[in-house]
């Protein structure tokens, strides 16, 4: 069955958001700063074709602080970046360059507030990165990072980029550690239903030097990653 439910949201999702960013990229030209309900939305929508058609439901345990943060994201597959706008509100995040070459979503994700990443640009990367995060975070708008810099599978535990140290440094903000395990169960081809847990970590304070931060963070982010496999529900 949980073919079936994959295929099914395969066709109910991908074909629902072709038509929802055609209309979101539409309309930025028609209704300035619809940009956000358009994420939202399209978000919220993810959300719920994941419950209701895959029958994996999402835990999220742990506490969100208010106001500005620097959240570190464990990053399994695409559930969590898809998710981040239905969890936060308003967040701003680091993705990389390509992605927002994408024609219509790219420039739908750059209106909305996410900041490209290009990685071979070294220390002017790093410049422009902070030129582009620093009026967002005087907005009070939560700030997102993958420090591992791309999906990695459950179970793996590399070394942080040093891009996220670099902009801990600069930023001057606490750092949530963010745990994700979807890739148990949504990074398969043929997705399987079960639970999906989401853990906000304790805070880690601005100021830390660069190894303790580094290694605070990949603890906390990991604490999920386990090889031991999730149980899902029946079929």
């Amino acid at each position: 069955m949980h073919v079936l439910r994959s295929l099914i949201f395969y066709i109910v999702f991908y074909g629902g958001s072709a038509l929802l960013i055609l209309v979101a990229v539409l309309l930025q030209y028609v209704v300035p700063g619809s940009e956000r309900a358009a994420c939202d939305t399209w978000s919220a929508f993810h959300h719920w074709c994941v419950e209701n058609l895959l029958r994996i439901r999402i835990e999220i345990t742990g506490t969100m602080p208010e106001g500005a943060a620097f959240y570190a994201l464990k990053h399994e597959s695409f559930f969590e970046a898809i998710e981040v706008p239905h969890i936060f509100d308003h967040p701003s995040g680091f993705a990389k360059k390509e992605l927002f070459d994408i024609p219509g979503w790219g420039r739908l994700a750059r209106r909305y507030g996410g900041i490209p990443v290009a990685r071979d640009q070294g220390a002017k990367a790093l410049r422009y990165m902070l030129r582009e995060v620093r009026p967002l975070i005087a907005r009070q708008r939560p700030i997102l990072i993958f420090p591992e810099g791309t999906r990695i599978a459950h179970g793996s535990r590399p070394r942080l980029q040093a891009g996220f140290a670099a902009l801990y440094k600069l930023i001057g903000l606490p750092v949530i550690p963010v745990a994700v395990d979807s890739g148990l169960l949504y990074q398969q081809l043929w997705k399987k239903p079960g639970t999906i847990r989401i853990h906000f970590g304790e805070p880690i304070p601005a100021g830390l030097p660069r190894e303790e931060i580094e290694r605070r963070t990949h603890e906390a982010i990991n604490v999920l990653n386990t090889p031991v496999a999730q149980s899902t529900a029946p079929d």
